[in-house]
């Protein structure tokens, strides 16, 4: 998996819901260390999924820590949200639609449960920038694309300026 690269739209996996994951062994971590390697290497991601790297397992990572200090990397297996409030609208990217942004409608606060790499279970209340991270890597597990929150194509969805 070390030459694993971000799958982009029409990609079919990004389409496929993925499987849960059941084994919590060395290859679950190897995939882990290679989604936090991908998302790293992008200069603007703050989450990834496992579709992305052509994967379709229950995994992915959150990671919002630059430009919210009071969060931490989160290693999302089997993720499921349990709630969500305050809706918002906001322009958002993704690293599988590497040229373009879109304005669309996400939750500020949600509460969610998933289990860790060593498969015991957690459930947090996230809110913000996390919150709005967590919806969309979930979203992607279940083969959910960000434009399919778009209301209008042709007026919601942006060529990604140089300056993002």
């Amino acid at each position: 998996m070390k030459s694993a690269s971000i799958r982009t739209f029409p990609d079919p996996i990004l389409r496929k819901k993925t499987q849960a994951v059941t084994v919590f062994d060395r290859s679950l971590l190897k995939l882990v260390a290679t989604l936090v390697r991908v998302m790293k290497s992008q200069s603007h991601g703050i989450g990834i999924a496992a579709p992305q790297i052509g994967v379709a397992k229950s995994v992915a990572i959150v990671d919002v820590s630059k430009r919210d200090p009071k969060t931490k990397r989160l290693i999302l297996v089997n993720p499921v949200i349990l709630e969500k409030k305050e809706p918002e609208a906001r322009k958002e990217g993704c690293m599988s639609f590497p040229d373009y942004t879109a304005f669309l409608k996400r939750h500020r606060w949600v509460r969610f449960r998933w289990q860790n790499e060593r498969g015991e279970f957690c459930e947090k209340i996230s809110t913000g920038i996390e919150a709005i991270c967590v919806e969309h890597e979930v979203d992607h597990l279940k083969g959910v694309l960000f434009i399919d929150h778009v209301t209008c194509l042709k007026t919601d969805l942006f060529p990604r300026s140089s300056s993002h």
